[in-house]
């Protein structure tokens, strides 16, 4: 939602820091706290927070540990971390800007200081945000892009092996697009992508799910936390949905209107297994789904390595 809160994610492992820390800011944003690294690591994953006020001095796992292994997954690399911490000396603050924090606030802590620096760093990501996002966006279709799923598949992929839950792919194309192409014209052919994206964004709500365009006239839809039923379901709807559009195709040796095929795979992910082994069994599933009379959906379960 465009008017949620920003949620700040408070490292300390002094309890009472953090609770200044929370009177501070608590009027303006939604604070999450943590009183060691490992539970840090565990919040941003979790919680993806807006920006991380992170101590550097801490029992086992340091905030410069910290910071680097946030840095480090792409999941959580664009999240800002402000060092705040008793530490002054020019090679501490060298140090954190080196690790990747953006800023550092030493103790003791001036309120007016930190809400400037918090608000000012808000404002610079939400202002980074909305360049990515743009930057995440198919400039045909308006949905988004190749660029965008690989990111997302890579982000769900881990989130989905820690959890041990499944993470389904449906890769589709639109049945016989050449000769609509040829016949209708690529103005035509454009439009027809658009409406077909359309349709496939107005069907495919649930928070977390994704619709892209693949490339050309291949979309793929990716379902976290849903099982090999559960995406034959949302196939069967997309593939419904797409028909009962109507957008006619003369040229089809399937159907009066234009129609697509769909394969639909579905895996539970480990960390030793890439995510293309997915996208590999959704593509040569949507090849038998052409091969048997194209217009249908063909699903498997990925085997375990």
């Amino acid at each position: 939602m465009a008017d949620a809160r920003p949620k700040i994610l408070v490292v300390d492992d002094i309890p009472s820091n953090v609770h200044v820390l929370s009177r501070i800011l608590k009027d303006d944003y939604d604070i999450y706290f943590a009183t060691d690294g490992e539970k840090a690591l565990d919040l941003v994953q979790t919680r993806l927070p807006d920006l991380v006020l992170l101590d550097i001095m801490m029992p086992g796992m340091d905030g410069y540990e910290v910071c680097a292994r946030i840095k480090a997954d792409p999941a959580t690399h664009d999240i800002p971390i402000i060092f705040i911490s008793a530490k002054s000396e020019v090679e501490d603050e060298t140090r954190g800007l080196e690790v990747g924090a953006i800023d550092f606030i030493t103790k003791p802590i001036s309120p007016p200081i930190v809400k400037a620096r918090v608000r000012n760093h808000l404002l610079l990501k939400r202002q980074t945000d909305l360049l990515r996002s743009l930057s995440f966006l198919d400039g045909l279709t308006g949905i988004a892009n190749r660029r965008r799923f690989d990111e997302t598949m890579a982000r769900e992929w881990r989130r989905c092996a820690r959890s041990r839950q499944p993470l389904s792919l449906i890769l589709l194309d639109v049945d016989h697009f050449k000769t609509y192409n040829d016949h209708y014209g690529h103005q035509a052919g454009d439009e027809c992508l658009r409406a077909v994206a359309a349709v496939l964004a107005d069907r495919v709500k649930r928070t977390g799910d994704l619709v892209a365009r693949y490339g050309g006239e291949e979309f793929v839809c990716l379902l976290p936390e849903t099982e090999g039923e559960g995406a034959m379901q949302v196939a069967e709807r997309l593939r419904s949905a797409v028909a009962d559009s109507a957008i006619p195709h003369a040229q089809s040796l399937v159907a009066s209107h234009v129609t697509i095929s769909l394969g639909v795979a579905t895996v539970i992910p480990t960390m030793d297994v890439a995510p293309a082994t997915l996208t590999q069994t959704a593509d040569q599933l949507l090849y038998q789904a052409k091969r048997s009379g194209r217009n249908r959906a063909q699903g498997a379960l990925v085997p375990a390595r």
